[in-house]
């Protein structure tokens, strides 16, 4: 094995210095399942469904280093069903009913919920009551979808510099708030144009009025998989965003 690689399900997987083992093994055409991470942000670790084994113990590979020599598993069953696990954990605790959602399609929980083979939630339905926000006149927010990825919490501070969203509460009471006077949408800045009003992976924040310009059957994860989604969305040979600091070596 060459000063910087590591192993990969027992192959190697060549990496550059900053990497994390999840952009390394994507940049290498490698799929590791993931939800939370976007190549455009610093790696954050929020969903854990990136988590492989590293030298027998568990860590999210959006932020660990890669480091040569590491022996990684990631495909084996023991990891799958965990992320089975956290997948079906997402779909009984908001509302995702798949068949009656605009989302439905270009939705990152709904593909990968497939590519790991996940045919029901697996746990009792928690039905939530949160309001649908439909007070701007370009974009909504359906609450009960919002899986706390933090995707637009960082898109509307660091792209957008708005800092429209945030999280609030802890464990089962933590929710996604809208930061205005009134909690509303509609009392913000946000833009349809701004990144936070693209970047939900599902379909709590949606633009008004064309949600079924594309008919279903005729979308993103219709066309293809995730993991031929994801492999072609990763940087290459470009300044890989480093690692969230207050992230590693929480696992």
């Amino acid at each position: 094995m060459s000063e910087n690689t590591f192993n990969l399900d027992g192959s190697p997987v060549p990496f550059e210095p900053g990497q994390t083992v999840l952009q390394a093994a994507l940049a290498a055409d490698r799929y590791i399942p993931h939800l939370c991470y976007h190549p455009e942000f610093k790696p954050h670790g929020s969903c854990k469904v990136c988590t492989v084994k590293v030298g027998g113990r568990t860590a999210a590979s959006c932020t660990f280093p890669a480091q040569a020599g590491l022996i990684i598993e990631s495909n084996t069953e023991e990891m799958n069903a965990l992320r089975r696990t956290l997948v079906q954990m997402l779909f009984a605790e908001g509302n995702h009913f798949c068949p009656s959602c605009e989302k439905s399609g270009n939705c990152l929980l709904q593909a990968l919920g497939y590519d790991l083979g996940v045919t029901t939630a697996g746990f009792r339905h928690m039905f939530p009551d949160r309001p649908v926000d439909a007070s701007h006149p370009d974009l909504w927010i359906d609450f009960n979808r919002c899986i706390l990825c933090e995707l637009c919490v960082r898109a509307s501070c660091e792209v957008d510099g708005k800092c429209v969203f945030a999280l609030s509460g802890r464990g089962i009471t933590k929710n996604l708030v809208v930061n205005s006077p009134s909690g509303l949408l509609g009392d913000t800045d946000i833009s349809p144009d701004d990144k936070a009003a693209h970047v939900c992976p599902v379909g709590a924040i949606l633009p008004k009025r064309v949600g079924f310009a594309v008919p279903i059957g005729e979308r993103r994860f219709d066309l293809s998989p995730i993991s031929a989604q994801a492999l072609a969305d990763a940087p290459r040979s470009q300044t890989p965003a480093q690692p969230c600091s207050s992230c590693e070596g929480s696992e």
